[in-house]
Parts: structure tokens; sequence; C-alpha cells
């Protein structure tokens, strides 16, 4: 029997996670986390510099396209410019940026320009103002006249451009009747706004004389008119007149009476044509107070209606501006009805006269 020696058997237990997979881990890791330390750095990098540094960074990486400026610093990773210069999206908490020499020089010298220009009167004075607002803001008054200023302007360029549809209008008309009329038009600008008057002619009467109805041709020139006027939002002032044509002393109607009358069937003309009748601030008889033509007072100019187109800002009436011009009252000026009741008085059965 072979003697034989007793067999031992080893039995060698591993443990924890360690012995299976070793350090490698770790190396692993850290090389994550510097993966994204550089990986963050590239994201605040492109947040803080301009254009201009990005282009410098990318010109560091890429040798054959680095510029060799002759300015202090240009063979730096950054062109000689400071990553912090003013205009750089970056954090007020963000840690100070390391520059070279020459970073710093240029960034000194920038500062330096920055300072002398403020010390500029000239420069001062345009930062704050005029010498009487050294505080370099706009007062209440001033901005009210710029605003009404501007208003003006706009208003103005409104006008004009209403005076050329409306001409245009009227003489690329095809219509006989209109063509008849053209030269009743007289659009001009007045103090109060847009004046657009139509005015009768030798022969061409807008209205029969003595009569308030309107003549086909004068609504058809009103028309026009309406098209253009009822697109803007300025307030109406209507008014009529007519010449030095007296009625029958003892008629119970007037020359305050007709333009009145005529007047008024212009504005319902207006209104039916689309003319807003909340647009309409006044409707006004001026009898023959008011002439065109004050020489001859029987002119058939002085026959007419007026429609202004009033400014936002206008105060001044043309009833307002009448009564500046007039002399002192008398009886020919007495307002039409205390006129109608003297005259009544005198005789209520005269055979009346047309009037103008």
């Amino acid at each position: 029997m072979d003697q034989q020696g007793d067999i031992i058997i080893k039995k060698v237990k591993k443990g924890g996670h360690g012995g299976h997979h070793g350090g490698a881990w770790k190396v692993a890791y850290a090389d994550f986390v510097t993966a994204m330390m550089a990986f963050f750095l590239l994201l605040w990098l492109l947040n803080a510099t301009t254009e201009e540094q990005k282009m410098g960074i990318s010109n560091y990486f890429d040798p054959t396209a680095i510029s060799r400026s002759s300015r202090s610093g240009s063979g730096g990773l950054l062109g000689g410019t400071s990553i912090t210069k003013p205009g750089a999206l970056k954090s007020s908490s963000s840690p100070p940026m390391i520059s070279t020499p020459q970073a710093v020089r240029a960034q000194a010298e920038d500062t330096e320009s920055l300072d002398a220009d403020s010390d500029d009167p000239e420069n001062i004075e345009s930062k704050t103002g005029s010498e009487t607002d050294e505080e370099g803001t706009i007062s209440q008054e001033q901005l009210e006249k710029l605003l009404q200023q501007q208003e003006e302007e706009r208003e103005a360029a409104q006008f004009a451009e209403a005076e050329k549809l409306i001409r245009e209008a009227v003489e690329e008309s095809d219509d006989p009747d209109l063509k008849e009329v053209s030269d009743s038009l007289k659009i001009e600008s007045a103090k109060e706004g847009l004046r657009i008057q139509l005015l009768d002619q030798e022969k061409v009467a807008l209205f029969p004389l003595g009569s308030s109805e309107m003549d086909e041709r004068t609504r058809k020139l009103l028309e026009k008119v309406a098209e253009i006027i009822k697109k803007l939002p300025n307030k109406i002032k209507i008014s009529g007149h007519t010449d030095a044509r007296p009625f029958a002393p003892g008629s119970i109607r007037t020359n305050w009476d007709l333009s009145a009358e005529r007047a008024n069937a212009s504005r319902r003309t207006l209104e039916e044509l689309g003319v807003g009748d909340e647009r309409i601030a006044e409707v006004v008889g001026m009898a023959d107070r008011d002439p065109i033509e004050p020489n001859d007072p029987m002119a058939p100019e002085n026959r007419r209606i007026s429609i202004v187109l009033l400014r936002a800002s206008s105060r001044t009436t043309d009833s307002e501006e009448e009564i500046d011009r007039e002399p002192a009252a008398t009886e020919t000026s007495l307002p039409s009805v205390q006129l109608r009741k003297n005259v009544n008085q005198i005789n209520s059965k005269a055979t009346p006269q047309v009037g103008g």
C-alpha cells in the first residue's frame, strides 16, 4: 500500500466588488469628471467672449490662420483683447481672468480712451442735454411741444394727400357734369385746417338763385369730396355763403337763412354719402359777411359752400375770425332772427325778391 501524504484543499474566498473590477472604475470616473469640467469651461468661454475673441481662440489652435498683426499682444491667444472687455456677457460673481501683460496694456489703453471721451465738454453736453437741462431729461412742456409738432406734421401730410386725391378724382372723371364744375373746386390750407370750397361760376350755379335745392352737379362734386374726407378722423365745419343780392324788404327770408339752409343741405348730402354725423362740428350760415371778392359783392364766387377739415389743435373758427374783422354792430349786421323781426314789423305782406 502506497503511502500518500494528506491532501489539503485550500479555498480562497474573494470578497468585495473591488476584487472583481480592481481600481479601473476610478480612472474612468476621473476621466469623466475631467471631461465635464472641460465641457463647462467651454460653455462659459463661449458665453463670456465676443466674436472677435472667439476668432482669436480659433486662430490660436489653427497655426496656419494666426494673424501676425503688429498690434501689441496680437500674437497672443485673444489677439491682444481682454475676455472681460465691456460688452462681454459675464457674471459679476465670476472670477477675474488672468490676462497676459499685452492684454492688460491694451485694456488699460481702452480705459484711458473712454475716460478721455467722458471728460470732453461736448460729449458731456450731449449726454446731459442743454445748459438749462443739466440732468439730460426732457421737461413735460418740451415733450408736449414735441408731440404737438409731430401731430401737426402728420396732419399736414394727411391734408396734402387728401387734396391730391380729391383733385385727381374730379379731374380724371369721365362724367361731363363733373367736368363742368371742376373749376368750382377750390382747396387750400387754412389756419384752422384744410378748406374745401365749392364756388359758383359765371355760368355754373351750384344752387339756383334764392334756393337751397342742390343742383345735381353739386351733388356729384360733393360725392367725390366725401369719398376722401370720410376716411379721415378730423371734425368738419360747414358754412354757407351768399352774395350781397338782397331779398325784398318784406320777405321773411334773408341771406342769413339762405346761407344756413345751403350749409345744412350740404351736411345732409355728406351724411348720405357716408360721412358720420358725429364728425360734424359746426354748420353755419354766413350770408354775405365773408366775401371772397369784397370789392365786388355781387360776384358769383361769393356764393359758395365751405367745408373745413379742422385741425386737432384748431381753436379758431370762421365765425370768431369774422367777429374780429367786423366793425361795430349796425342795423345791417344784426343776427338773422332780430333782423327778420324788424323787417316783419315793417311789412309782412311784401312780395319776396330772390336773394343770392
